[in-house]
């Protein structure tokens, strides 16, 4: 009974996926998007690193103040929300112009000028590793501009669909948020007092998954997110990997966009407490892979206490170990993090290609969820 209720869902999860499909097509919500591409590697950061040379959250305070100076009061209106819960869950995965909710101007309605501050955001609070942190926040919008160039998709795939929002006053004091998303991201630091009290949920998807050259570069960034799960899974002993397997079938993440609740009430599959310390660091490799899409220190201190919990944390996963055909899935499902992966078919073009999500049961929207 429990796997028919299981399959009845995902059948009407995936009737309410080709219903949002069939609904931007068309939509006249696209008047609200552009297609322009930004191609954010070309855009120069020189002006605010000269403004704000701090480091970490005084940074961002400066980087923020300095792209608020001399807009207009209506793009400022825009920019910056009084914080609310509500408006930090209006993310998505969707295109566009099928979650036309988000919060915050896009990248479009910025000059040259101020796009050199948007852009220094994302990369203070992210880090500048390669193929995490911002590096992978770029190569995602390059992938919105692939779709733009490859296919007839009347979505709004463009880099300058991508918003960004404070929710909040960045400030030494207080809470607000930096939110930065579009079509397959979703960035939602908090911040209270100047600490960061939670850097989930963190979304990131990639279509095409396999390497593919725009902007000027060739793009690849979640290779090393189903690269770090292969290991993990592969490296368990068949014992293991019966125990870590589960008996459903998994079309998309569990608990992803409007879903914040739908954490399972069991923790199932293997526990990493009783796995080799060589197993457990392959465990804690793949969380890293989430974990250092924040800067450093923070980061660091993240990853720390994932690793104080990792005996009683579980790896479970659906499909093959491998991670490269559609219906993968794992999860990894600790007492505070949730992390999972699950591979999607082609939705714009041939192929499979990753939807991902990093939360946090204890600090998801800085706690205030």
């Amino acid at each position: 009974m429990r796997k028919l209720l299981y399959i009845l869902g995902a059948v009407l999860l995936l009737a309410g996926a080709a219903f949002g499909i069939l609904a931007w097509r068309g939509s006249s919500s696209l008047a609200r998007y552009t297609n322009t591409n930004i191609h954010m590697g070309a855009v120069s950061t020189a002006a605010a690193d000269a403004l704000c040379p701090q480091t970490g959250h005084p940074r961002l305070v400066c980087l923020a103040n300095g792209l608020q100076h001399g807009m207009s009061p209506e793009l400022r209106a825009q920019l910056r929300r009084p914080y609310s819960a509500a408006d930090a869950r209006r993310w998505s995965n969707f295109p566009p112009v099928g979650y036309p909710d988000r919060v915050g101007p896009t990248l479009g309605d910025f000059t040259p000028a101020q796009l050199g501050f948007v852009k220094a955001m994302p990369a203070t609070a992210a880090g500048l590793a390669k193929n995490e942190g911002y590096d992978e926040l770029e190569q995602i919008l390059n992938a919105d501009d692939y779709l733009k160039a490859n296919t007839t998709d009347n979505a709004g795939f463009s880099s300058g669909n991508f918003h960004i929002a404070f929710l909040g006053t960045p400030a030494e004091r207080g809470t607000w948020e930096l939110y930065f998303g579009g079509h397959h991201t979703a960035v939602a630091n908090t911040y209270r007092d100047g600490r960061l009290i939670g850097a989930t949920p963190s979304f990131r998807g990639v279509e095409p998954f396999t390497p593919f050259t725009m902007n000027g570069r060739t793009n690849a960034p979640m290779a090393q997110e189903r690269d770090a799960f292969a290991a993990m899974l592969t490296g368990l002993t068949p014992a293991q990997q019966r125990e870590a397997k589960l008996d459903m079938i998994f079309t998309d993440v569990v608990v992803g966009p409007q879903r914040d609740d739908n954490f399972p009430t069991t923790r199932e599959g293997v526990r990493v407490g009783s796995l080799d310390l060589h197993r457990q660091q392959l465990v804690l490799a793949a969380i890293d892979r989430y974990v250092m899409d924040i800067s450093q220190p923070d980061a660091a201190a993240i990853l720390r206490r994932y690793q104080a919990e990792l005996g009683d944390t579980y790896v479970a996963f659906s499909g093959a170990p491998g991670m490269n055909a559609e219906n993968d899935y794992v999860r990894i499902d600790g007492p505070s993090v949730w992390i999972e992966f699950s591979m999607q078919p082609g939705r714009s073009i041939p192929g499979i290609h990753p939807h991902s999500v990093w939360r946090d049961r204890r600090s998801d929207y800085g706690g205030n969820g």
